[in-house]
């Protein structure tokens, strides 16, 4: 059977690796911060991601790097509806990354395709506007503690195992509401709670959590633990780093990257696509 993510309005096929193009409409996120924080500056970002190939938009209002404060409810409508508008008419998946269930509603009702919840819907009432909704797509991501605190004291032990149970009981409690397992895919946070160590024990062990069933989106894209390893300081210095990062995870399983730089991202799949093509050439021929 063919795997596909169903969402609102397109059921994503995942026979192939999906780029996620991050449309942050916030002044503060850690990477592109203030650059694409108006509506118009948005959709022409918007536009650009989707010339330079990609297949899902993740539009986002609040930033949630390490330490930054909450949104207000009012301030995040504002800065997200108006995008949103205008994205979902442009032919392509539209994700909205929030944690609010009211922004959800909101979202779904303008037509958003996929929930993309740094909460896996543990704010109360979020879980209900998913399970009510008849067919959106959901990321259930993982996170220990909060934005504010997550990483003042990250995790401890050995966090593959950790996750992948967190993330199996969010599954559970959103099926439970008749929610079907095509609409869901599974994210380990990485950089949510965890330390540089632990985030590249979920990349060197992902066939781990891949081996729960449920389609795996990644997020590395010009994370501190890519500074970390490569001494590379500024966050929008780290493209090859990210790149190297997103065909490692696709390679161990993930079937959707979510990424700031989707030209030289699609660019490397594009090269790891031929190779798998050639290789799977050279097989029949034997």
């Amino acid at each position: 059977m063919k795997a596909v993510w169903r969402t609102t309005r397109f059921e994503i096929d995942l026979s192939r690796p999906r780029v996620m193009g991050i449309v942050n409409v916030t002044p503060d996120s850690f990477s592109d911060g203030g650059t694409h924080a108006s509506a118009d500056a948005a959709l022409r970002h918007c536009a650009q991601l989707l010339e330079e190939g990609a297949d899902i938009l993740d539009i986002g209002g609040e930033s949630t790097r390490p330490g930054s404060p909450a949104v207000p409810l009012d301030v995040e409508l504002a800065r997200v509806l108006p995008v949103l508008r205008e994205a979902v008419k442009l032919g392509v998946p539209v994700s909205v990354d929030t944690y609010k269930p009211e922004v959800m509603q909101a979202v779904l009702d303008l037509g958003a395709d996929i929930v993309n919840d740094i909460w896996a819907l543990r704010q109360p009432g979020a879980r209900e506007v998913v399970a009510a909704h008849p067919s959106c797509g959901v990321c259930l991501m993982h996170m220990h503690r909060d934005p504010q605190t997550m990483q003042t004291a990250p995790m401890e032990g050995d966090v593959v195992p950790a996750v992948r149970a967190f993330l199996s009981q969010q599954v559970q409690a959103l099926e439970a509401t008749g929610v079907a397992r095509e609409r869901i895919t599974l994210d380990p946070g990485i950089g949510f709670g965890k330390t540089v160590a632990q985030n590249f024990a979920l990349l060197a062990r992902q066939a781990e959590l891949v081996a729960a069933g449920w389609p795996l989106l990644v997020g590395w894209s010009r994370k501190s633990s890519i500074g970390a390893v490569t001494g590379i300081e500024k966050a929008d210095g780290r493209a090859v780093p990210s790149v190297a990062a997103a065909l490692l995870a696709v390679d161990r399983g993930a079937t959707i990257v979510r990424v700031h730089d989707v030209r030289d991202t699609v660019a490397a799949l594009a090269v790891r696509q031929a190779m798998i093509e050639e290789q799977q050439g050279q097989e029949l021929h034997r």
